[in-house]
């Protein structure tokens, strides 16, 4: 799987648990780009991720995952 279709997938996952369509993520993108990505928001958006994409992020993972091109980074080191 390339990066790109990891940012396609990634898309679809944010807009369907932040439900807004226009949600455009990239390797920049953090928690203070998107309004409703609260501490909640990021437990459902972790648990929608890792089974978007088969895969289990490490408690260290989740707590100091700075932005999404590092979540990109920990899905293709696993797929």
């Amino acid at each position: 799987m390339t990066e790109e279709e990891i940012y396609e997938r990634l898309n679809e996952v944010f807009r369907d648990v932040f439900d807004d369509d226009t949600i455009e993520v990239d390797d920049l993108t953090t928690a203070d780009d998107i309004d409703d990505w609260d501490s909640l928001e990021h437990i459902n958006l972790i648990a929608a991720v890792e089974k978007e994409f088969g895969i289990k992020f490490k408690m260290g993972e989740v707590s100091t995952m700075k932005d999404v091109g590092e979540m990109v980074e920990i899905i293709m080191d696993r797929i």
